[in-house]
């Protein structure tokens, strides 16, 4: 936890989906400071005329490698979320070739509540976690 969604225009290889996982999970337990083994990613690649990403008028440029990753978390703080942003798109350009400009983000924010990791038990509210 957090959990990671990436959509994608298709067309990336096994190759460079894992070394964006690897980018990602990189960033974020740089930035949340998680366990290692702290990792949930989905990636969902989709046809290209299926996918509109824009930009809410700034006139930032995408490209085909544009995505949106999702980040369902616990509460972060302002100060998580700005690094995770920035460490996000520094390791996806660095490792990927991926243009700051193509990494969109949003967070979606719960509780302990809403949070089971397997045998229909809510871990953090047991203290399991």
């Amino acid at each position: 936890m957090p959990l990671l969604r990436f959509d994608l225009i298709e067309g990336r290889t096994a190759e460079q989906v894992a070394t964006l996982l690897d980018a990602a999970h990189d960033a974020m337990l740089e930035a949340f400071r998680v366990p290692a083994r702290d990792r949930y990613q989905l990636v969902y690649q989709h046809p290209a005329e299926q996918t509109r990403i824009e930009d809410t008028g700034l006139d930032i440029p995408r490209t085909r490698d544009v995505m949106i990753v999702s980040v369902t978390t616990r509460p972060r703080t302002r100060e998580e979320k700005q690094a995770f942003y920035r460490l996000l798109t520094e390791k996806l350009q660095e490792r990927c070739g991926t243009a700051p400009s193509d990494v969109m983000v949003n967070f979606v924010t719960n509780t302990d509540d809403d949070w089971s990791f397997g045998y229909g038990e809510a871990q953090f509210l047991t203290g399991k976690l």
